[in-house]
């Protein structure tokens, strides 16, 4: 079984694969509605806006992993992307994305993608709260991205803390959109 063909479930309840999104370029992205962090919805929603012509799809996938910071049901959920963000980007059924549970495109993805391109200093910051981060490898927080090339190919996984307009992250998707960045 490839990347692909992962079985998926939507936030409305339709099962999908991430076939469905064959040939775009996608931003996979664990999210959370009350982290310091949410508010990347708002960047995220508009780099969406921005390049979904060009060929880019960002898929949310809600986790409550992190201090309990994605409470709600799925319709609360995506109730909330939208009404507060205006997320026009697939929201995805809630998934674990570390620990004994974890989803099995969450274990592809960071198979594929063992490091960050800039992991240190959220790591760091997590630290100065009183939390120990998880250990290199894993998923370190809400809002951490994985890139996939249109041919289906992890081509890069960014930190929480890189922000959707970062360059890095924009180099990143200019490049697998086949645009000069």
């Amino acid at each position: 079984m490839t990347l692909l063909d992962i079985p998926l479930t939507l936030a409305d309840g339709r099962k999908t694969t991430l076939s469905e999104f064959s040939g775009k370029v996608m931003l996979v992205v664990n999210v959370a509605s009350k982290c310091g962090l949410t508010k990347q919805y708002e960047a995220l929603e508009k780099l969406y806006e921005d390049r979904r012509d060009d060929g880019l799809v960002i898929l949310g996938f809600p986790a409550n992993n992190f201090n309990e910071q994605e409470p709600g049901t799925d319709a609360e959920i995506v109730t909330f992307c939208s009404s507060t963000y205006d997320v026009q980007f697939p929201i995805f059924s809630k998934i674990s994305v570390v620990g004994p549970d974890k989803h099995p495109l969450y274990k592809a993805l960071i198979e594929g993608a063992p490091e960050t391109v800039n992991d240190g200093p959220f790591r760091e910051r997590l630290k100065g709260y009183g939390i120990e981060p998880n250990p290199p490898g894993e998923v370190l927080w809400n809002f951490e991205k994985f890139l996939i090339g249109r041919d289906g190919r992890i081509a890069g996984r960014f930190s929480p803390d890189t922000t959707p307009d970062a360059p890095a992250l924009t180099t990143a998707i200019d490049t697998e959109l086949g645009r000069t960045a």
